[in-house]
């Protein structure tokens, strides 16, 4: 058997956290540590119960763009999930997908304007907040207008969303 680094060791750690994943294949979580929609899927695996495999990629070192992961998902972004066959990327795509799939605790009320309300909210981080702080963005902020600009254009948008307007 061959010595493995501590990385080779972390990267292909389970996380064990209760139910397991359907069939023999476990649910891998391909996720950045700091990255908001990857800790959303995250939260969601751990209350659901389900056990899966974390697949750290490093956005600061470029991991995000090495052939393997853009076979995943080609626009380089975090989270991604592998369910067997089913690879899903996007925050609110995989947590839409468990909540259906691994219906044991629901993690969206059963009321329908309750639920609506979930998604209005999830919607609003989703689209009009997370974006703009992400890396990609930011780098096109400094460059295209000035590092300067970064920080108050970020704060203006993101508190637009949280004012909801």
């Amino acid at each position: 058997m061959r010595d493995r680094s501590e990385e080779e060791r972390r990267r292909w750690s389970v996380t064990k956290v209760g139910v397991e994943a359907e069939g023999e294949n476990k649910l891998k979580l391909y996720s950045y540590w700091r990255s908001s929609c990857s800790f959303r899927i995250r939260i969601a695996l751990n209350l659901k119960g389900l056990e899966y495999q974390y697949i750290p990629v490093n956005l600061l070192k470029g991991e995000q763009f090495s052939p393997e992961f853009q076979k995943l998902n080609p626009i380089g972004y975090v989270p991604v999930l592998v369910d067997g066959d089913m690879i899903i990327s996007d925050s609110f795509a995989i947590f839409m997908y468990l909540e259906e799939k691994y219906p044991q605790h629901p993690l969206l009320p059963s009321d329908l304007a309750k639920k609506a309300l979930n998604f209005q909210a999830a919607n609003i981080v989703s689209s009009s907040i997370q974006p703009l702080q992400n890396l990609a963005v930011l780098k096109y902020i400094e460059e295209k207008v000035s590092p300067d600009e970064k920080i108050p254009w970020t704060k203006f948008h993101i508190e637009k969303g949280f004012e909801g307007k």
